[in-house]
């Protein structure tokens, strides 16, 4: 990787020019350093003349902790500097420079997001603990206990000690960790950015682990901590590292559109200056440029870059209301892309994130820019999060104390509280680090409503099995079904934002659930607590092998009790069990021969069907999608061309399921035989759960009746879905 890459000086820079706004008294006394603008110097390669002098000492970080902190008192930071210092002298970066300067670059950083004294003091401490002689006792006896619990939960746990597990262990420990005080996953998110963008100067195969670990779990750890500008320089720092090519092409990009003399956003933003000063609407207008994988995104979606596609303008204004007017404003001047507009400030994130999203189009040549428009607090938490929060320590403000005198915490995010919770259960490391990383790839939420007004944040595609966990833990083995915005549902059904769920909980605490509940759930603490019951639970017996096995079977009968079955788990028949018919009104390409419909997958006219010639010169008809026929087809079996014939009157089977209630199955026989369905066969499985699986063969006088029939039966109350008999999946 480029070094220019991976080495930016953590000492100062000249005074950024279109990134952050800071008040006009701070720019006087000091320019403000802007993160984003230092990463993207360092990776276009322009702070060269930085790079090689070290931060005076304790000072760089004092003058960005004052900008923010004007009366903090800045006597820990002095003692942990000393502290640090001594402890660390004589150690040496792999990259040759004293070890000092990581601590003060992962401070500085830090310090500019404006994080408090507690913070800094343990981010200047965070490697003593385990890089030197210092214990976790005398930080605690110098500094507190909150500077102790933050050192602690950054420190590494020893490989000596753990092994392979150490690394996800250590994960586990900081996590947990940062569920008590977030600042602890602050810390660990500027150590990782310095330690980034220094990769260069190890191993390729180091570089690329530690740029994964990154990837999957310290950036979306970033965006859901709302903490941007960090976020988006890890993304283009590991972006460099796994794409060198691609990322070598979007840096000449962007290094080209910076040299260009005219740009259409310069343009754009004096037209929106003019417009919001003729509205006497006060606000500050700047560029602000993409990071490199923003860049990347854009040029794969939209191919040709043009010069609007290399940044957006960010509108800055006092009150909230502004933004509106502003976006009024804007909309009214200038020629608005409507499809474009979201509002984040009335429906935030649940990174916190808040602002005005929208976009015009330039009159010129028809270039779209896009336009950030947010009050400056929003700002701030934008770039910093969880870090412009403050010290969640911290005793309410007025505001605050109100109501029943609970703080309400925004450093505690339900995501934060769901992957703690499930991460209890997780059996082993190996299971934790790769749930872990697939639970922070679902990087969007939705909320769903309980019928009591409580709320329920889930990630997105969550089922009504996520919910079930989600709401009652390890008693949602319990469950029995659900009703979506008033609706009967099954427990599979897809859940979308704004949803009001209604779970309906049997009475048998030792209910279990279903084994292809796992099928459905997508949440972490759905899939463990699940997997850890079927677990407890004795093997299934071969008999329920034996009858998916005749299910699947394409010569057997839809459903039918397995020969091993005990007696109370036999399916209960409910009607004759009549054999089935020996010919069907279908056309077979074969003299002389008897056809049978395939049980399988009971096909209808105008179903497409195939034949299989069997033994005793009968040809078995399918449909054409069946599993049956992908399985004969590759053991080399010959097909049979068939066809349907004048008649109507079909054969089907169909299967239903319920909850279980009296008089049920009088009244679901009753609605179809008013539709003139006569009934062969029927069968009901013992119920499980207090849910009933029924499985009726009948024949109508004409296929175009079955639709019909099957909305008749899914209107029986209780009845909450009706399907025609599937077979079973290849290889079952």
């Amino acid at each position: 990787m480029n070094a220019e890459a991976v080495n930016p000086s953590p000492g100062p820079v000249p005074p950024a020019t279109g990134g952050a706004v800071t008040p006009a008294p701070r720019r006087k006394s000091r320019p403000r350093l802007d993160l984003r603008r230092l990463g993207r110097a360092a990776l276009l390669g322009t702070g060269s003349a930085a790079r090689g002098r070290l931060p005076d000492a304790i000072g760089h970080v004092v003058e960005a902790h004052r900008a923010h902190h004007p009366d903090a008192d800045l006597d820990p930071l002095h003692r942990a500097y000393v502290l640090a210092e001594s402890s660390h002298r004589g150690q040496m970066r792999k990259s040759g420079e004293p070890y000092i300067t990581h601590p003060l670059a992962v401070t500085l950083i830090l310090a500019e997001l404006g994080a408090e004294t507690t913070t800094l003091t343990a981010s200047l401490l965070h490697d003593t603990v385990e890089d030197t002689d210092v214990t976790l006792d005398q930080v605690g006896e110098e500094f507190g206990a909150e500077v102790r619990y933050l050192v602690d939960g950054v420190t590494k746990l020893e490989k000596v000690d753990y092994g392979a597990a150490a690394e996800p262990e250590t994960f586990r420990k900081m996590l947990l960790a940062t569920g008590n005080d977030v600042r602890v996953m602050s810390i660990k998110l500027a150590d990782r950015l310095h330690n980034m963008r220094t990769l260069g100067v190890m191993r390729r195969e180091k570089q690329e682990r530690i740029a994964k670990v990154t990837r999957d779990v310290l950036i979306p750890l970033a965006e859901r901590l709302g903490v941007q500008a960090l976020k988006s320089e890890l993304e283009d720092l590991v972006f460099a590292v796994m794409h060198p090519e691609e990322y070598a092409h979007t840096r000449e990009l962007v290094a080209e559109n910076a040299a260009r003399a005219d740009d259409p956003l310069a343009a754009v933003a004096d037209e929106v200056r003019g417009v919001l000063r003729e509205a006497d609407i006060p606000a500050e207008v700047l560029i602000r440029p993409r990071h490199f994988v923003s860049v990347h995104r854009v040029s794969r979606k939209r191919g040709t870059l043009r010069g609007a596609d290399f940044g957006r303008l960010l509108v800055l204004v006092q009150e909230d209301a502004d933004c509106y007017a502003v976006l009024g404003e804007l909309h009214t001047c200038l020629t608005p892309v409507v499809s474009e507009f979201k509002d984040f400030i009335a429906v935030p994130k649940f990174n916190l994130y808040q602002s005005l999203h929208t976009a015009v189009a330039r009159a010129e040549d028809g270039q779209v820019v896009e336009v950030l428009i947010r009050t400056h607090q929003m700002h701030k938490v934008a770039e910093a999060g969880v870090v412009a929060l403050g010290n969640p320590y911290a005793p309410p403000s007025e505001e605050q104390g109100a109501g029943d005198g609970e703080r309400a915490d925004p450093t505690r995010p339900g995501w934060l509280s769901r992957l703690l919770d499930w991460q209890r259960g997780a059996p082993d490391p190996d299971t934790f680090w790769s749930t872990l990383r697939e639970d922070l790839a679902q990087d969007r939420e939705i909320t769903v409503f309980r019928p009591d007004g409580g709320t329920l944040g889930l990630p997105e595609g969550a089922t009504c099995v996520d919910a079930a966990y989600a709401q009652y833990g390890e008693d949602a083995h319990a469950t029995i079904g659900a009703r979506v915005n008033g609706r009967l549902a099954t427990m599979s059904t897809v859940l979308r934002d704004g949803d009001t769920v209604q779970l309906l909980m049997g009475q048998d605490p030792a209910s279990e659930p279903s084994g292809d509940w796992l099928e459905h759930a997508r949440t972490p603490a759905a899939r463990i607590a699940i997997q850890r019951r079927l677990a407890a639970r004795p093997a299934a017996s071969s008999a329920d092998a034996g009858e998916a096995d005749e299910a699947a079977d394409a010569e057997g009968p839809v459903r039918g009790p397995a020969v091993g079955d005990p007696p109370a788990q036999r399916p209960a028949p409910v009607g004759p069990a009549a054999p089935r018919s020996a010919s069907a009104d279908v056309r077979v390409d074969a003299p002389e021969a008897t056809v049978r419909l395939a049980g399988c997958c009971t096909p209808v006219p105008p179903d497409e069907i195939t034949g299989f010639p069997v033994r005793g010169g009968v040809v078995t008809v399918h449909r054409a999608g069946c599993a049956a026929v992908a399985r004969m087809k590759s053991a080399g079996r010959p097909e049979v061309g068939v066809s349907w014939g004048e008649s109507t009157e079909c054969r089907v089977t169909l299967l239903a399921e319920s909850f279980g209630r009296p008089h049920l199955l009088a009244d679901l026989t009753e609605a179809m035989a008013l539709e003139g369905a006569e009934i062969v066969s029927a069968t009901v499985d013992p119920p499980d759960r207090q849910r009933v699986r029924h499985s009726y063969t009948v024949v109508l006088p004409d296929a175009a009746r079955l639709p019909a029939l099957m909305r008749a039966m899914r209107d029986v109350p209780g009845v909450y879905d009706v399907s025609r008999a599937q077979p079973q999946p290849t290889g079952v």
